[in-house]
């Protein structure tokens, strides 16, 4: 990561991180029914001090000001919570009530978020709901906001394509997604000047009840217009940048442009270090240039999902054109190296930014930076071989450790090198070293403490949140072993939105490929009631051959299933929940035990696995 910094004395940030402040929850702290603490900002007091020796300045900078926390007033009718969650929760005032954007994750601080408006700006009633996108830091928590189902005429609001975006997520990867994203976010770090100061995008996640409610409401196409309790909001539909569904849109009347989390204060990710899709830098900062365009001169005040706003038009304007820009860059140059036979870690050692983005607090890499952003981009047009076939048919970890410890001499020699390296600055080769040690002799105390030294060093000096988290996480694991909680994807409405593709899919993913290949068994699923009335009826025909389950709807089975059952979408997801069809009064055709036996060969993942140690 660069030295290079941009100007401390230049104070816009704090300025417009504290401008329209009204009020704070007191204490910031909010707690579930059970009493369980799932938020906690008042933890991040430390912050108020001058950086110590265990922060990259610049990334305490960016603490302080993620760590603000209360009710906002952007413009007027607009309001902002911030510092209630990693997202921000926004109010703007209609006719009759308040419209919500992005709810936050969780149940319990999005209600605490509502009533922090209300004691400031009246009771009013929530008469819309609008999700900027996909991710479940922008509708988790729903239920906080819309606590009665979904309230008579309240109209919900969301991207077309949102809610299965917003699910499959948490289907086919999500199990090692969200183990990641415990490392990512430093859960399980004390909140500390030695800990966790923060993920750049915000400060943490908050763990509580995660909620969906479908919307009701579909913006299909930039330009489309919607009237929300006397409000009037002109769209423009940005998929496939910061989430595959997502949107920007303005509201002309309070002049106010929201831009969800297009344009955030830091360099996003192009692919986050849980996991995910690799996202299209290209797109992203097509969609920025043609918001630039298509609401010129139509706003003051330009507002995100996450940090704080930027004033004045033209403020906005340049803020867009350095994100535009630094994403087009990021892009264009990585594939210039690419094109010229550089692989994706010698790109991410080559490319740097323009020294005017280099400058601008905005661009720095607090939550993507430009190393594994450059990576990404890599891995989305020439996937993870770098043509060298060295690297073709490598060895797994572990035996690929053991022969490296062998070579070097041995562990205790391994180690006195790895020593060497650190000693003469290189604490980046020490690292690599001393993890093959680890790989190759697990039960070797003094390789794991050498090492975990060096993840502490490397994550005090890191810029990058997540960067760090996942080194003082790394040191912990080495230190304590597994621990750490990790955030609860799972409940009853989010498994109501998964599609009967999608539930059936979560099946085929965990089936045990090897016990499962010599046997050879159709069932057939015919729905009563999932989705639009047009899916009555349909049957969904499962097919477990050669170890891969697959499945398709048929219309008139050619040949007959050996099992068919006749269920509805409650029915299915009390199957997968490990009840029985007659439990469930489903209705039974042909073998009843070839369900039995499909559900032999499905395996459940170990939520808690380890990271940093074999």
């Amino acid at each position: 990561m660069s030295d290079t910094l941009p100007s401390f004395d230049d104070t816009t940030d704090f300025e417009n991180a504290d401008r329209g402040f009204l009020g704070s929850l007191v204490p910031g702290v909010v707690k579930a029914e059970d009493g369980r603490v799932i938020w906690d900002n008042d933890a991040y007091a430390f912050l108020k001090a001058e950086c110590p020796d265990t922060a990259h300045p610049s990334l305490w900078r960016q603490g302080q000001l993620s760590a603000r926390q209360g009710l906002y007033e952007v413009t007027g009718g607009v309001y902002q919570v911030r510092g209630l969650d990693i997202s921000n929760m926004t109010l703007v005032e209609g006719e009759r009530g308040v419209i919500v954007i992005d709810p936050l994750i969780s149940v319990e601080t999005a209600a605490a978020a509502l009533a922090l408006y209300r004691e400031h700006r009246g009771d009013r009633p929530v008469t819309g709901v609008i999700y900027t996108h996909s991710h479940g830091d922008h509708f988790g928590g729903v239920r906080g906001v819309l606590p009665h189902r979904t309230e008579e005429g309240v109209p919900i609001l969301a991207p077309v394509g949102f809610l299965e975006h917003a699910v499959s997520e948490n289907v086919y990867a999500g199990n090692a997604m969200t183990r990641r994203a415990s490392y990512m976010y430093g859960v399980g770090l004390p909140k500390a000047p030695d800990g966790q100061i923060g993920v750049g995008l915000g400060q943490a996640t908050s763990t509580g009840t995660i909620s969906l409610i479908p919307p009701t409401v579909d913006i299909t196409e930039t330009g489309q217009q919607e009237t929300v309790d006397g409000v009037r909001i002109v769209f423009q539909l940005t998929p496939g940048t910061e989430a595959p569904a997502e949107m920007n849109f303005l509201f002309p009347d309070l002049r106010a442009l929201c831009l969800a989390e297009n344009a955030t204060h830091n360099m996003h990710n192009v692919l986050t270090l849980r996991g995910a899709v690799v996202r299209d830098s290209r797109i992203w900062a097509h969609y920025l240039d043609e918001a630039i365009e298509y609401f010129h001169g139509q706003y003051d005040v330009g507002f995100a999902s996450h940090h704080w706003p930027t004033w004045g038009h033209d403020n906005v304007v340049r803020f867009l054109a350095e994100q535009r820009d630094l994403y087009a860059y990021l892009h264009d140059q990585t594939l210039r190296l690419l094109n010229e036979g550089w692989t994706g870690p010698e790109i991410a050692e080559r490319i740097e930014l323009p020294p005017a983005l280099e400058k601008a607090w905005h661009a720095r890499g607090y939550y993507g930076s430009l190393s594994h952003n450059s990576k990404a981009v890599y891995q989305r047009y020439l996937g993870w071989y770098d043509g060298n076939p060295a690297h073709l048919w490598e060895h797994p970890p572990v035996e690929l450790a053991r022969r490296y410890v062998d070579v070097a001499g041995g562990p205790a020699e391994a180690v006195a090198k790895a020593r060497a390296y650190i000693e003469a600055g290189d604490p980046r080769f020490a690292v690599t070293l001393l993890n093959h040690v680890v790989f190759a002799d697990p039960g070797n105390t003094e390789a794991k403490e050498v090492l975990a030294g060096v993840y502490e060093n490397l994550g005090y000096g890191a810029e990058n949140a997540t960067w760090r988290n996942f080194y003082l996480r790394g040191a912990q694991e080495l230190r304590q072993g597994v621990t750490g909680e990790m955030v609860d994807m799972t409940n009853p409405e989010m498994s109501m939105a998964l599609t009967v593709p999608m539930l059936i899919d979560s099946i085929a993913i965990g089936i045990d490929g090897p016990r499962a290949w010599d046997d050879d068994l159709t069932i057939d699923l015919v729905l009563t009631d999932t989705g639009p009335p047009t899916d009555a009826g349909e049957r969904h025909r499962l097919t477990l051959h050669n170890g891969a389950l697959t499945h398709r709807v048929v219309a008139e089975p050619r040949t007959p299933a050996g099992l068919t059952l006749t269920l509805g979408k409650v029915q299915l997801l009390g199957l997968l929940a490990g009840k029985s069809p007659q439990e469930l009064g489903i209705g039974v055709e042909g073998d009843p035990t070839l369900l039995a036996r499909l559900f032999s060969y499905v395996t459940k993942p170990e939520a808690q696995f380890p990271i940093v140690t074999p």
